[in-house]
């Protein structure tokens, strides 16, 4: 045994115990000052409560609203819809004997619903195995190809051997696409005002879609720390960047290696820095981001999460606003909407979303044969927040507990 390495690891794991427990007397405090209004109205007058809803409904409506013209250019959207700000029926996988209900969702978030799945049954944060079994006893076995990708068939059926779950993203050929960034949001809503915990989750789950250390992870953990940061009160549009900023990949660039996760946002930043709709948005990406060719060429961690974190900044976080702005990006839209809709409504909540729309994806879900959970947004909103409230009880016995000592 390396003896410096463990004496690290301990000093860590304390550290992170102490981290965990001030973080959770202080959630604990903002929830107790909240119990009217079911949870109570926050600083920046947003319940907890609707912060959950506002970044699931972000993320499942974004999602539903971009897979209609998800791989289309920016030029063919203008073309066929103006500014699309609406859901419609589409076909997906080549399946065009499926006409899908608008609204209806997509692969991420089939995804996030076993995460969600998970995080019910335990009530708390999830680690690797936690979600293996989640996929084993509730992933839809007609998912795969058809409202899942493909090789999402594969790891399943590596999780029903007896490969650790940590190992099983090894097997995957793509490490560095935006599975994990996009789909994520559960992971920064258990662990809300927790970004530490945030991180720590999405590393250790994510190795069931990636490598450790992978870019597709590094990515996720900007998505669960806007999150994480988004959901405590008098959060900012500015303090959620600033807290991605303090917290993710950074790359010493002496050693000639790329700027890392934060010079890429920064550069984005500056380079839309003028931008004040989407269309001047997407002109200037162009220029960035452009890729074609390979397999999932416009579906990379990297190019989704930033222009993720634009659309935030440039919408203030609004999330009905960032949702129309992530749709007529162009390119991969879907995934684009679910980050960047998912970590404004954190922030804001989702009362500017019409609620015709909520509606809709709802009815959408019924009607799926596929999916891997037919919980309303609501259902699924609300029993994440109980079981982050769970996970606070916890703590705070265990806390109390360890007081009295």
């Amino acid at each position: 045994m390396d003896v410096h390495r463990d004496a690290m690891g301990r000093r860590s794991f304390l550290a992170g115990t102490v981290a965990a427990a001030a973080a959770a007397i202080s959630a604990s405090k903002a929830l107790g000052a909240q119990q009217d209004k079911e949870a109570g109205v926050n600083a920046g007058g947003v319940s907890l409560r609707e912060k959950f809803f506002g970044c699931i409904a972000g993320c499942h409506i974004g999602s539903a609203m971009g897979a209609p013209v998800e791989g289309w250019p920016y030029e063919r959207i203008e073309k066929e819809y103006g500014l699309l700000d609406r859901l419609l029926p589409y076909t997906a996988y080549g399946k065009r004997d499926w006409v899908r209900e608008p609204g209806t969702t997509e692969d991420g978030v089939e995804r996030q619903k076993l995460m969600i799945t998970a995080i019910l049954e335990k009530q708390d944060r999830i680690s690797a195995e936690d979600l293996r079994r989640a996929w084993v006893d509730h992933m839809n076995p007609n998912a795969a190809g058809l409202v899942s990708e493909p090789f999402e068939g594969a790891l399943l059926a590596m999780a029903k051997t007896h490969i650790p779950a940590s190992d099983i993203g090894k097997y995957c050929d793509y490490s560095g696409l935006v599975s994990l960034s996009r789909s994520c949001h559960p992971i920064g809503l258990i662990n809300a005002g927790d970004i530490r915990g945030a991180i720590d989750d999405v590393r250790e789950i994510g190795q069931l879609y990636n490598t450790a250390n992978s870019r597709g992870i590094l990515w996720a953990e900007v998505t669960v720390t806007a999150i994480a940061a988004a959901t405590k009160p008098g959060t900012t549009v500015d303090s959620v960047i600033g807290a991605v900023f303090d917290n993710c990949d950074k790359v010493d660039t002496r050693f000639f290696r790329p700027a890392g996760i934060r010079g890429e946002i920064e550069r984005a930043l500056k380079h839309t820095a003028d931008c004040t709709d989407v269309r001047q948005m997407r002109q200037k990406f162009d220029a960035l981001y452009s890729g074609t060719g390979i397999v999932y060429a416009q579906s990379y961690a990297n190019e989704i999460v930033t222009k993720a974190i634009c659309v935030l900044r440039m919408t203030n976080g609004n999330t009905w606003e960032a949702m129309k702005a992530g749709v007529n990006m162009g390119r991969d839209t879907d995934c684009l909407t679910a980050v960047a809709a998912g970590i404004s409504g954190a922030l804001s909540g989702a009362d500017s979303i019409p609620a015709e729309i909520v509606k809709q994806v709802d009815y959408a879900t019924s009607l799926n044969p596929h999916t891997n959970s037919k919980r309303t947004l609501r259902e699924t909103s609300d029993g994440l927040c109980n079981a982050f409230k769970a996970r606070l009880a916890k703590m705070k016995t265990y806390i109390d507990q360890m007081a009295a000592t």
